[in-house]
């Protein structure tokens, strides 16, 4: 929105700074991020009154969760309102990269309120049915795909490109739709699945939030794109603003999800913030990259599967519990020591996926 006051410069003055996509990044990051911490406490407050006895706990579960009993859920709505509202205050509105990517955001943090707020209300872990979840996942998905490859320069449109391998494309045709749907609607169960300790899947997802708005600045950058033999996609970059705003309101909701944490973000966080990267993605045509970056939710969704099919053919367990991070549980380390060394682990997998930029 301010972006519509450098109309008002003559290539000169305060109105002129609105212009480089830096600038308003970092205004985004600091909006979100002081957005966070004004909104932060009055929300947990509301929140608690609100739920009552706060999300249910499962009852299968660690035996140390029990302790967390009463705590609120649902906090995905102070990070939502904070990137939503600054995306919305300082990114260029006419692009369409940046609507495909928040709509996709918002539908998906209205299938997790949704989701919630009957698990909330009915107090038991079923809420919404996973069938109606995931066909309105995919559905979602699928018309922010279609959309993408609208936008996506006619040589690169439904086009599958490969890290590394700079001239390397796989045309997927019309199957790159239902290829973009498994991405978004993948990372966003991906990440949902993450999402068990406290400041578990909030700094993964900042951090490879971040990392994919690094790549779009890039993408978005003819010049960038030419040294580093990448392929252009125009507009991309302004995707920027938005990486910023996840940030910033990721770590104003840190500040209260850290152990031990005052509020849940909850499905309305977790789908959101997951589609929101895969949708990041599918616009940059890094969607292979994403594995990479999120390589711990890859290997969070895949632990499930692994441990449910597995199950089903001996009757037996892999891991002593899944999502993985309560495996370690199980195995008696300290929640604490499990969230850091994950959250070392997605680092050096961002590391990786930038560094995809760079060697061809």
């Amino acid at each position: 929105m301010l972006y519509l006051l450098t109309e008002f410069s003559d290539g000169g003055g305060a109105f002129n700074l609105l212009r480089y996509l830096t600038v308003r990044a970092g205004g985004a990051f600091f909006t979100a991020l002081i957005f966070g911490f004004m909104f932060g406490r009055p929300l947990i407050n509301f929140l608690r009154v609100k739920q009552g006895k706060g999300q249910p706990i499962r009852d299968d579960g660690p035996q140390s969760h029990f302790a967390k009993a009463g705590t609120p859920t649902m906090g995905g709505l102070l990070i939502l309102s904070a990137l939503l509202f600054s995306t919305l205050l300082w990114a260029d509105l006419a692009n369409p990269y940046v609507w495909i990517v928040v709509l996709v955001t918002l539908a998906f943090g209205l299938i997790g309120f949704a989701d919630d707020y009957a698990k909330v209300t009915k107090q038991n872990t079923k809420g919404v049915s996973g069938r109606l979840r995931f066909g309105l996942g995919l559905l979602i998905a699928g018309l922010a795909t279609y959309a993408a490859a609208q936008f996506h320069p006619p040589d690169l449109a439904n086009q599958l490109a490969f890290p590394v391998f700079k001239d390397v494309l796989l045309n997927l045709g019309i199957f790159f739709v239902p290829f973009g749907m498994v991405v978004i609607v993948g990372a966003a169960n991906a990440v949902n699945l993450t999402d068990g300790l406290d400041g578990l899947a909030i700094m993964p997802v900042m951090i490879a939030g971040g990392t994919l708005g690094v790549i779009a600045y890039v993408v978005g950058n003819a010049n960038y794109t030419e040294y580093l033999g990448v392929h252009f996609v125009l507009g991309t970059g302004e995707l920027l603003v938005f990486s910023a705003a996840l940030f910033g309101g990721g770590l104003g909701f840190l500040w209260y999800n850290a152990p031990p944490a005052a509020v849940f973000m909850g499905d309305t966080g977790s789908l959101s913030l997951g589609g929101a990267l895969g949708a990041i993605a599918v616009c940059t045509k890094h969607e292979i990259v994403l594995a990479i970056v999120g390589g711990l939710f890859v290997v969070e969704a895949l632990s499930v599967i692994i441990q449910v099919l597995y199950f089903k053919r001996t009757g037996k367990r892999v891991f002593l519990m899944a999502p993985i991070h309560h495996h370690f549980e199980k195995k008696g380390w300290a929640e604490p020591q499990i969230v850091i060394r994950f959250w070392i682990i997605s680092l050096i997998l961002a590391l990786i996926g930038l560094a995809t930029l760079k060697v061809r």
